[in-house]
């Protein structure tokens, strides 16, 4: 059963979608914050996994990031990571007061793509997050400051911030909010600039494969200089002795920042390979996505429910 609900972030209403499972019985139930892909929304792959995840029996909330999809905030398409990391705590905070179907001791969160990294900075400072798993986590500041597979040219990103620098005087000489397109018109031109890796994307998001009306297609220029500073693996080691699952593809150029975050981690943590994806396979494809599901169902069913016993036994 899914249901439209909203819920406030930082002074903006965020929608989101609430995935209960059929069967009431057991209920309140664990539940989890689903975080949706680098400019995604909650139709696309957070609600994919959201929907898979409530068959496991488990209430599962897929959001929209403030200044994205259907919530609140301009300019649209703004990617601010501190607020990106903000929403998540918003949602539990959300989940926490539905105690008609939610166990508030027992929530748990899950990011994919972009939101891999945001879930991580917001477990670091958010116990009430008792399992924390990621499909295919990518820190977006660290993606655009060092390109998808880690290679790029810095003085790439410099360019961008000295853009996004004469953006704001733009913007403050009243000419509006300055953008620029996050992907190209054809499938060949983002195979020229980003290989494989940004044909899938394009794919993805461009076409009737997983593209959505809302899911964001350009970027707000002040949106760079904000991720200069922005390291979603700062706080990873704070998440101990709450459990950790990072899911990436083998074939993902991506993978890097995951072991980077893995490495980071301190223990119980686990570092998972689904054999033959590629990063944007882990979006949607279904020989991909159902054994990513199965493994996250596995790891919360097993730590959610511990974290709530070990609570019980010590009171």
């Amino acid at each position: 059963m899914r249901t439209s609900v909203t819920f406030p972030s930082a002074g903006l209403k965020l929608a989101a979608h609430l995935y209960i499972p059929d069967n009431e019985e057991g209920m309140p139930r664990p539940a989890l914050v689903v975080g949706p892909s680098s400019s995604g929304v909650k139709e696309q792959a957070s609600g994919l996994y959201a929907e898979r995840l409530s068959r496991e029996g488990f209430v599962a909330l897929a959001f929209d990031p403030a200044f994205q999809g259907e919530s609140e905030g301009e300019p649209r398409g703004l990617e601010d990571p501190t607020h990106r990391t903000e929403d998540f705590k918003a949602a539990v905070s959300y989940l926490a007061t539905r105690h008609d179907v939610v166990d508030s001791e027992r929530i748990g969160a899950l990011g994919i793509c972009g939101s891999g990294g945001y879930v991580l900075a917001a477990a670091g400072g958010d116990d009430r997050i008792k399992a924390v798993g990621t499909v295919a986590a990518a820190d977006v500041p660290r993606h655009f400051r060092y390109g998808g597979d880690g290679t790029q040219d810095p003085e790439v990103f410099q360019g961008m911030l000295e853009a996004a620098a004469a953006a704001r005087t733009a913007q403050a000489r009243g000419e509006g909010p300055q953008t620029f397109p996050l992907f190209p018109t054809t499938a060949e031109e983002a195979f020229a600039r980003g290989g494989e890796y940004g044909r899938e994307g394009f794919e993805y998001y461009c076409t009737p494969r997983g593209q959505h009306p809302r899911s964001a297609k350009h970027l707000p220029w002040i949106s760079v200089d904000r991720m200069t500073f922005f390291d979603a693996f700062q706080a990873v080691d704070l998440i101990t002795p709450r459990p950790i699952l990072l899911i990436v593809g083998s074939r993902a150029v991506t993978s890097w920042m995951s072991v980077d975050a893995y490495q980071r981690a301190q223990e119980p943590k686990e570092l998972h390979w689904i054999d033959g994806a590629s990063h944007v396979d882990l979006y949607d494809k279904n020989e991909y996505v159902t054994p990513a599901v199965a493994k996250l169902s596995e790891f919360y069913k097993t730590n959610i429910s511990a974290a709530a016993e070990k609570l019980a036994f010590a009171g």
